[in-house]
């Protein structure tokens, strides 16, 4: 075989039979090898960012390592955004590009760039593949590399001479004897026990490790009140009587005053990231600290602990389970106080009793997440969106909830809604965007029309960059700089182009009826809902401020001297 059928003979044994690339010069010999293989499916995006954000979507959907494939040059450095992307939410990625022949490397040949070097920030690790007989055991690293541990994208560039040659057989795999994990939960439990106020802040990583079922039989046995980061939403239900939703910059009084008081911090799965923690020194200030990861890398990075613990997380939160079953803790007082600050200061997006009256953004949120389906899959883009959607859908699963959280990329949403479609034909998916997000990666409609995808689009349009404007408004005196969008496209026409269905909303008494008829529709669809350009997201942190001290619509700063950079 030459590289190229080793390279789908990898995709054979790791169960990937959905790639997602576009073709060039370079990585050639790979697009001819595939014309015989009845195995892979290879989606052809409009836009190589789109092929890194689509193979993004379509692992945090399922849970498996997503491929893109590019070749050199720009092929390969308009992966870079969807890469980093993947790298900064510790997604499973194998990223595959072509290179210039072994013998024109670094000689400016034509497409020629240094993807290894260019790269080396955003991935878990990466290769140039320098003789032929490599590749196979760069293959196998590879896969493992990225799903293994804390997951993330690993990227293989393989000049075009080493994919036409021939290459001696895959090595052995051997699988590593498995060892039983023996967690001692008792310091944990003992802290635990100590406290009175103890409070769960969970992350990302709970979906990242498929710790999901481990952690609900945590939290149901030990009754802990919870946190969660904007890629933890879900991880404890939509039902779960202790879940104080979102804490942070947007996040809820309730979540955010829960920290402020807590006096012990179980810290499980998440990064303390700065959107999460605002000011450090006002996070949780009278807590102690203990925090369980799989990467130690992320133990006293921003907030020293005073006890850490590192593995599987689903062997961790089982001992810690069986733990509080047998030693119950009491801290009843302490829940109806957490429930009662989620009642008073949770959110809650009033329906608008007027029918005429134009539409809000969280009430329409609020309105979707009733219609919908549980195991819906909504795909958010960034901006004023998705912090509604964060705020005000009840989200029962992480996998149901794609977003771009560290890198916080526009045009993320369409791409991954196409993953996610392709990771589940019969999943409903619904990309959440912005009038903004939306124009970034709007030829992927091409994508969805060839392939006859029913993912649905509701676009929340305000004619503006409403996140910027918002900032601008509150923290820059309404100075406005280059936000306007008002020259924006007719969308319906656009959709139309694509031989997608559209209809265009801008009423309250409008809403539920538009939700229904985009569900119903048994093909893609277009929901353009037009909603006022002033509209806010509240509460809101001003950088550099903790979190209890949260602005709402009432207590605005009066000028910009009020605010911390």
């Amino acid at each position: 075989m030459n590289g190229a059928q080793h390279i789908l003979e990898a995709f054979h044994r790791h169960h990937i039979d959905t790639v997602f690339g576009y073709p060039g010069g370079c990585i050639m010999p790979l697009y001819d090898a595939l014309v015989d293989d009845a195995v892979v499916e290879h989606v052809l995006c409009r836009h190589e960012q789109a092929c890194a954000l689509a193979a993004d979507g379509y692992a945090r959907a399922s849970g498996r390592t997503g491929v893109c494939i590019a070749t050199s040059g720009p092929g390969a450095t308009n992966l870079i955004t969807g890469v980093a992307n993947a790298h900064r939410d510790s997604v499973p990625m194998v990223v595959i590009t072509g290179q210039v022949p072994s013998a024109l490397i670094g000689t400016d040949a034509f497409q020629e760039t240094d993807m290894l070097g260019m790269a080396l920030g955003i991935v878990k690790h990466s290769y140039l593949v320098e003789q032929a007989d490599e590749l196979p055991g760069v293959l196998e690293e590879a896969f493992k590399l990225a799903s293994e541990g804390r997951p993330g994208p690993v990227w293989i560039d393989i000049p075009k001479d080493i994919l036409l040659a021939e290459v001696g057989p895959a090595p052995a795999v051997h699988g590593t004897p498995g060892v039983d994990e023996v967690v001692d939960a008792s310091r944990v439990m003992a802290m635990l026990k100590a406290s009175q106020r103890p409070l769960l802040y969970s992350g990302g990583g709970i979906s990242l490790a498929h710790a999901e079922d481990a952690f609900r039989a945590f939290t149901e046995a030990s009754g802990l009140p919870g946190v969660t980061t904007l890629k933890g939403l879900g991880n404890a239900g939509k039902r779960a009587p202790n879940d104080l939703g979102m804490l942070g910059m947007h996040g809820s009084r309730a979540a955010n005053r829960a920290v402020a008081e807590c006096d012990l911090l179980l810290v499980i799965g998440a990064r303390l990231d700065d959107r999460a923690t605002g000011k450090l020194e006002a996070f949780a200030p009278s807590a102690r600290t203990i925090h369980i990861d799989a990467d130690a890398a992320e133990f006293n990075k921003l907030r020293p602990a005073d006890l850490t613990l590192m593995g599987d997380l689903t062997t961790i939160l089982r001992a810690l389970t069986g733990e509080v079953q047998t030693s119950p803790l009491a801290i009843s007082d302490w829940q109806q106080t957490c429930r009662h600050w989620h009642t008073t200061g949770g959110f809650h997006a009033a329906d608008n009793d007027d029918p005429y009256a134009p539409i809000h953004g969280p009430a329409f949120i609020r309105q979707l997440s009733r219609i919908t389906a549980d195991d819906t899959v909504i795909a958010c883009d960034v901006g004023q969106h998705q912090m509604w959607v964060a705020q005000y859908y009840d989200f029962d699963h992480p996998r149901h909830h794609l977003t771009s959280g560290g890198l916080g990329t526009m045009g993320f949403g369409l791409p991954a809604a196409i993953g996610a479609q392709f990771a589940n034909r019969a999943s409903t998916v619904i990309n959440v965007t912005g009038d903004g997000s939306f124009m970034m990666n709007a030829q992927e409609l091409a994508t969805i029309r060839r392939y006859q995808l029913p993912v649905k689009i509701i676009i929340l349009d305000n004619q503006c960059l409403g996140m910027v404007r918002q900032q601008q408004e509150l923290f820059y005196n309404n100075r406005e700089s280059q936000i306007d969008l008002d020259d924006n496209p007719d969308f319906l026409t656009m959709a139309k182009a694509f031989d997608i269905h559209a209809l265009h909303i801008n009423r309250s008494d409008q809403v539920r009826r538009g939700i229904e008829t985009l569900l119903a529709y048994q093909g893609p669809m277009l929901l353009h809902v037009a909603i006022a350009r002033e509209e806010n997201v509240w509460p809101i942190v001003k950088p550099g401020a903790g979190n209890t001290d949260m602005i709402d619509e009432t207590h605005r700063p009066r000028s910009n001297k009020e605010y911390v950079a």
